[in-house]
C-alpha cells in the first residue's frame, strides 16, 4: 500500500469494487465458479514451493511475536496441509451450487404461485487470525454462494494468504469472472478492521474468525451485520454409562490431536459414580501424554496433576491443557455447561439413549455430539468441503457455515393478470 493512500480511502476502494463484483457474481453460472475454483486449486498446488517459503517468513513474524506452539501449528503450511487446501477448493467446486436453488413453493387460492429461492447475501467481509489457509476456505465458500468477499487476514500470515490469495485471483480470472470477487486487504494496519466493519454502505455481513480479543472487538465496533464465531468452550462429559475404551480414544483425539483448534476439547466433566474406573484412567492417559491437566475434587488425586481453581472453568486453551472436575450427575454437568460454555460443541460419553436424549435436549450449543470427538467440529467433516467458520449465534447461519450459509433467500411469485379482491 502507498503510504499516500489513506486507510479509509483504501477500503472504501476495495468496497466499491467487491459491491460491483457482487452484483456480477450474484448470477454467474454455476460452471463458471466452479472453473474458477478448480483452476484456483491448480494454481496452489503448482505454487506450493511459493507458497512454502512465503510461510516460512510468516513462521519467523510468528516467533519474533512469540506465538505459543499451538497458534504456531495453526500458522504452518507443509506440502500436506497445501495439498487439503487445494483439496478443499476442489471438493468445495464439486458441490451442486446453492444459488437459485428453490427451497420451498407453493400455490394460493389467489392463483398465485410463490418460489422461495436461494439468493447471495451479497458482500462478506471475513476477519480471521494466524491460519492461511482461511484464505482459500473464506473465498471458496464465498465466491460458491455467489458473493464479493472481502478477506483481511492475520498479520502473522500475511505473506502466506498474499500468495494463496493471488492463487484464487489467477482461478477467477481463467474462468472469466471479476478478480475483485476475492479481495484480500493489502496492510497489516489494524484500521483497515475498524474500518471494515463500518462499511454499511458496501458490506452486508462479517464473519469474525479468531480468538475472544478478535471476536469482542467485532461485536463491540461493528455497524454491519455479524455471524459470531465465538471461543470454543468445548465440554466432555462422561456420563456414568460411558465405555472405557471409547471414551478414552475419544478425549485423546479430541484434547491432542490439534489443540489450537477450535474443536479441541478444554474440559472434561465425569459424573461421580466413574471417578474411579473411568475419570482417573482418562486423567492419568492425559498426564501421560503431555496435558497439563487442571483437576478438581478426587481427580486431582491422579499424580501428575495441578488444582483446578474457579478460573480454569469457561476457559479456551488452545494448548495443551485441560480443565476437569467430578459432577454429581447429567443434570450437573449440563448446569456447568451453560454457566462456562460457549455454545460452539459439547459432547456426552454415554451408552445410555436416554442420557443422550436429555443432553441433546437440554442444551443448545451449535453442534453437539455423543461418542465421538470434538475435533469433528468443523466443515470439512460434515461434507460442507470447508467452512467459514463455526457460527455460535442464534441468527442465521449457526453451526459450520459453507457455501449454502452464506446465501439468503427472496420470493419469487408468478400470477397470469391476478388481481387482489
Amino acid at each position: 500500500m502507498k503510504d499516500s493512500v489513506t486507510i479509509p480511502a483504501l477500503m472504501a476502494e476495495i468496497g466499491a469494487r467487491a459491491k460491483a463484483a457482487a452484483a456480477e457474481l450474484a448470477f454467474a453460472p454455476a460452471a463458471r465458479k466452479t472453473a474458477a475454483l478448480e483452476a484456483a486449486a491448480d494454481a496452489i498446488w503448482a505454487r506450493r514451493d511459493e507458497i512454502i517459503a512465503a510461510n516460512a517468513k510468516d513462521l519467523d513474524y510468528g516467533r519474533d511475536k512469540g506465538l505459543s506452539p499451538a497458534m504456531m501449528d495453526r500458522l504452518m503450511l507443509d506440502e500436506t496441509r497445501i495439498r487439503g487446501i487445494a483439496d478443499g477448493l476442489r471438493t468445495v467446486a464439486a458441490q451442486t451450487d446453492p444459488v437459485g436453488a428453490v427451497v420451498a413453493e407453493w400455490d394460493m387460492p389467489s392463483g398465485l404461485h410463490i418460489e422461495r429461492v436461494r439468493t447471495p447475501l451479497g458482500v462478506i467481509g471475513v476477519i480471521y487470525e494466524s491460519r492461511p489457509n482461511v484464505t482459500a476456505d473464506a473465498g471458496a465458500l464465498c465466491l460458491k454462494a455467489g458473493n464479493a468477499v472481502i478477506l483481511r487476514g492475520g498479520s502473522e500470515s500475511f505473506h502466506s494468504s498474499t500468495l494463496i490469495h493471488a492463487c484464487l485471483v489467477d482461478g477467477l480470472t481463467a474462468a472469466g469472472l471479476p478478480a475483485d470477487a476475492i479481495q484480500l486487504v493489502p496492510t497489516r494496519d489494524r484500521a483497515a478492521v475498524s474500518e471494515l466493519l463500518t462499511m454499511t454502505d458496501y458490506v452486508d455481513v462479517i464473519v469474525p474468525r479468531g480468538g475472544k480479543g478478535l471476536v469482542g472487538l467485532v461485536q463491540r465496533e461493528a455497524r454491519v451485520p455479524v455471524f459470531a464465531h465465538l471461543e470454543g468452550i468445548v465440554h466432555i462429559y462422561i456420563d456414568k454409562s460411558a465405555d472405557l475404551d471409547k471414551t478414552l480414544k475419544v478425549v485423546m483425539n479430541a484434547k491432542t490431536r490439534r489443540t489450537g483448534i477450535c474443536g479441541a476439547a478444554e474440559c472434561l466433566l465425569v459424573h461421580e459414580d466413574v471417578v474411579e474406573t473411568i475419570g482417573k484412567p482418562v486423567i492419568a492417559a492425559l498426564v501421560a501424554a503431555g496435558v497439563d491437566v487442571h483437576a478438581a475434587g478426587a481427580l486431582a488425586e491422579v499424580e501428575g496433576t495441578r488444582r483446578a481453581t474457579e478460573d480454569d472453568w469457561g476457559q479456551e486453551f488452545l494448548d495443551m491443557v485441560i480443565a476437569a472436575k467430578p459432577v454429581a450427575d447429567i443434570d450437573a454437568a449440563i448446569a456447568h455447561i451453560r454457566r462456562y460454555g460457549s455454545n460452539h460443541t459439547d459432547c456426552i460419553m454415554t451408552e445410555d439413549s436416554a442420557a443422550v436424549g436429555r443432553f441433546f435436549e437440554r442444551l443448545d450449543s451449535a453442534i453437539l455430539m455423543h461418542n465421538a470427538s470434538t475435533q469433528f467440529a468443523d466443515g470439512g467433516e460434515f461434507g460442507m468441503g470447508a467452512e467459514i467458520g463455526i457460527a455460535t449465534g442464534k441468527m442465521h447461519a449457526r453451526g459450520p457455515v459453507g457455501a449454502e450459509q452464506l446465501t439468503s433467500f427472496k420470493y419469487l411469485v408468478t400470477g397470469d393478470g391476478t388481481v387482489r379482491g
